[in-house]
């Protein structure tokens, strides 16, 4: 059994699932998506318009027409891994369609591969579609070829991720997402309610509710009403609460109306789960990071939101080694941590990003350096976590079964765990009768750094 290990980039999405063979002779579309959760909305959106035209998707290179690669370009070393996967689809199929954040840049990807089909930037998916019928022209059977309801999906069919907005108003000196994304645009309410109840009509048991700033959504809007919804976050989510599927907050900046969402949580309306992006706790890194700087506010805050709701979990990403960043200051968000006890953490090692504003900021901190403090980062955060779960064990948990393996094992995820980044629980004793997606009931009687293990009580 894999536990989870500690180092998971949290900028990473799920691996996506592409099950469904293709009808003989049927144009067939290979899709390798990279990136964050964000980046495999955008893949399903892709295909589920290449769906409703008649193509096949590709699990494999091999049994593909053309690939669409989906990239990312969050850090360089991620454009590094994005042009990697590019050259590996043109050794193995020679016909490639680049699409995503790094698309915004088509020089570097052509430069790098200049032998792609087309370049297209991040949600240019009219773009996309016009290169793919260029490289491969549509052939629907209207008999067969049959969209599902709720679309094309690349995660397992009990969860789903619902984008609620398109790009940022931040201006973090490390980041250049709002370059390529832009600023921020909300989807209207009533159309994200509308997505969200095809998808649990269709058997998703969870809702990811993703963007780049869950917070500010509905802040270009100017939390406008809309067809009897109001395009605000803490109304979204009491919408979505409704609808009777576990949902999931991501990227939740800490603005001061967060804390209307904690009494939801309580209620038990939306899991009692935030991902808030800390970045890093010392108020000089953060105004040197051109981030809020009230380390110590967030911890009132952090404190009262408990206070209301007992079993909230908090996960968060920080960056070590941001340019200036001197021992001292990076001290304090040690401390920083062992007094805010987050439930679950991602750490990045800084990296200079093409266009980013931190690039130029004086005193980089040496590699050595950075990598030193990473490892005593997660050391902390794999303390804290070892012992958060170890007081655990004899409670009563709900949890998610994401996986039965042909041993008969579980693998399961409690509130406090989103998949693929968090931790999970296992399950190996009479799971006979569960299936993906069932939400049952165990007794916590074992723990590890990043993972339970428990007993089935029931459903």
């Amino acid at each position: 059994m894999v536990t989870n290990p500690p180092d998971l980039r949290p900028d990473r999405a799920p691996r996506p699932r592409i099950e469904d063979p293709p009808r003989p002779g049927q144009p067939t579309i290979g899709m390798v998506s990279l990136g964050c959760p964000k980046a495999l909305v955008d893949s399903e959106r892709i295909l589920t318009r290449l769906r409703a035209e008649g193509y096949a998707i590709s699990p494999d290179y091999a049994g593909a027409d053309a690939v669409i690669v989906n990239t990312c370009g969050f850090l360089d070393s991620a454009k590094a891994e994005s042009l990697e996967a590019i050259g590996e689809a043109l050794k193995e199929n020679g016909r490639v369609i680049v699409t995503g954040c790094l698309g915004a840049e088509p020089g570097y990807v052509t430069g790098a591969h200049p032998t792609v089909l087309a370049v297209t930037g991040p949600h240019q998916y009219e773009q996309v579609l016009d290169a793919v019928h260029a490289a491969v022209p549509p052939d629907p059977d209207p008999f067969v070829d049959l969209l599902p309801a709720s679309g094309v999906t690349l995660t397992p069919r009990h969860y789903s991720y619902l984008k609620i907005s398109e790009g940022c108003n931040h201006a973090c000196r490390f980041c250049i997402i709002p370059d390529m994304r832009g600023r921020l645009v909300s989807r209207p309410a009533h159309a994200v309610l509308r997505e969200a109840e095809r998808l649990v009509e269709a058997g998703v048991r969870e809702l990811l509710v993703i963007s780049q700033d869950t917070s500010a959504y509905g802040l270009d809007l100017k939390h406008a009403t809309d067809r009897g919804h109001r395009a605000h976050i803490t109304d979204l989510a009491r919408d979505l609460g409704s609808l009777g599927a576990w949902v999931r907050l991501h990227y939740v900046y800490p603005y001061p109306h967060v804390r209307e969402l904690i009494p939801l949580m309580a209620e038990r309306l939306v899991l009692p789960y935030l991902d808030i992006p800390f970045q890093h706790a010392h108020p000089d890194t953060l105004k040197r990071m051109a981030r809020p700087a009230a380390a110590a506010k967030t911890l009132d805050e952090i404190a009262a939101w408990r206070r209301d709701c007992p079993d909230l979990a908090l996960r968060s990403t920080f960056i070590v080694g941001f340019p200036g960043e001197t021992e001292a200051e990076f001290q304090t968000l040690l401390d920083w941590l062992d007094e805010a006890q987050l439930d679950r953490v991602g750490c990045f090692r800084y990296e200079n990003v093409a266009g980013a504003r931190s690039n130029a900021l004086p005193d980089h901190v040496p590699d050595a350096v950075k990598d030193e403090r990473w490892h005593r980062f997660m050391e902390k955060a794999q303390a804290i976590s070892e012992a958060k779960l170890a007081a655990k064990v004899g409670q009563r948990l709900q949890v998610i079964v994401d996986e039965v393996d042909a041993d008969g094992i579980a693998t399961c995820r409690s509130m406090a765990d989103a998949p693929e980044i968090d931790g999970c629980l296992f399950i190996d004793e009479d799971t006979g009768g569960l299936a993906p997606g069932d939400i049952v009931t165990v007794d916590v009687d074992e723990a590890g750094e990043y993972d339970l293990w428990g007993r089935l009580v029931g459903p």
